[in-house]
């Protein structure tokens, strides 16, 4: 099977903002993909472009081809830890605060290898 992969653990992104991201990518072509990402004024999208410049790069090293001809063929984001904070209030009350972070996995395959699961 000819894929290469990235992983970025405990990114500081909430999985309900980063998902939207991903789905956009999922199944363009490696090029396209970088300029929808270039051009989406998200948090996420700077760091789902890292991620998959990264999977590119690891890509060309097990010598799959050149990024023209990849597909960006599997993509997901996962919950990871939620960070607990105190915010103090009024009155000597306090609110919950919950810092949400993801796992995200980005997979691009050369096009003639794309894969059929979602």
């Amino acid at each position: 099977m000819s894929e290469a992969h990235a992983i970025l653990r405990f990114v500081r992104v909430a999985p309900r903002k980063a998902k939207p991201v991903i789905d956009m990518i999922r199944g363009q072509h490696v090029p396209m993909a970088l300029a929808m990402l270039k051009h989406t004024p998200r948090h996420a999208a700077r760091v789902v472009e890292k991620l998959l410049r990264s999977a590119v790069a690891n890509a060309e090293l097990k010598e799959l081809g050149d990024s023209e001809s990849m597909v960006v063929s599997r993509a997901f984001v996962n919950c990871g830890p939620t960070y607990k904070r105190v915010r103090a209030r009024s009155m000597g009350r306090a609110n919950a605060i919950q810092k949400r972070t993801s796992h995200i996995t980005v997979v691009v395959a050369t096009s003639g290898s794309q894969s059929q699961k979602k």
